[in-house]
């Protein structure tokens, strides 16, 4: 059982004294001491009052090692992203995400974009309108990918799509060495993330003209890391 260390991770990592988070619990300091050392359980409700206070859920507080987790996972973060526009292309194929990447860095260097600002970001997200019969019979999916344009870069060469994100907040989580397991991390980094929005959310759902979600990839002395975007009021 990892209760203990968990609810000593979880306040350290919300940057809570034991004395701010026994007054948050209604409880001394020297009870929370106990629980951390394992030496006191919180009653049920109180566990559950716990799970609120850190967006996590019970099986997770008591049975798993949610500092792991840390490891790899970033707390989840509301950041007010600007306007931006952008040049997107959208492709339907059994790997649509590898392929319009593809796409998407031969026309970075086409464009002359790449040449003129190698660090421009490309950003993706999943496309969902694939019928279940291109699913199903023949192995498709969607995937958009999208370089972000910046102020002073100007084009008209084609085979994209050139439209605007509007500025927007949105819930962000950076994930470590996100292909070492890329069916696990990836999907709990957006799990992590909408635990998180359903005590943060405010209850809007992201306009027509916002993306609603995406993911940016990157390297950073010599580690994969991958942000998850997810706008705050979004409901999937």
């Amino acid at each position: 059982m990892f209760l203990g260390s968990n609810i000593s991770f979880l306040r350290r990592q919300k940057k809570l004294t034991q004395e701010q988070f026994a007054e948050m619990m209604n409880v001394t300091r020297q009870t929370v001491s106990r629980w951390e050392s394992e030496e006191a359980t919180p009653e049920l409700n109180t566990l559950t009052e716990i799970c609120q206070v850190f967006s996590c859920k019970l099986d997770e507080l008591v049975r798993e090692d949610m500092s792991a987790k840390g490891e790899i996972y970033s707390e989840v973060v509301i950041k007010k992203v600007p306007a931006f526009r952008m040049a997107k292309y959208i492709m339907i194929s059994p790997e649509p995400e590898a392929d319009v990447q593809e796409h998407m860095k031969n026309w970075g260097r086409m464009s002359g974009l790449l040449a003129a600002h190698p660090d421009a970001r490309l950003i993706g997200w999943d496309f969902p309108y694939v019928s279940q019969e291109q699913q199903i019979r023949f192995g498709l999916h969607g995937y958009a990918a999208a370089y972000i344009l910046p102020e002073d870069f100007r084009t008209d060469y084609g085979n994209v799509e050139y439209c605007s994100n509007p500025a927007a907040d949105y819930a962000v989580i950076t994930v470590k060495e996100p292909f070492v397991q890329p069916f696990e991390r990836i999907p709990a980094g957006y799990k992590h993330i909408m635990e998180f929005l359903k005590t943060h959310r405010n209850g809007e759902k992201a306009p027509d003209d916002i993306i609603g979600c995406f993911e940016y990839e990157y390297e950073k002395n010599g580690v994969v890391y991958m942000d998850i975007y997810v706008h705050a009021g979004y409901e999937p």
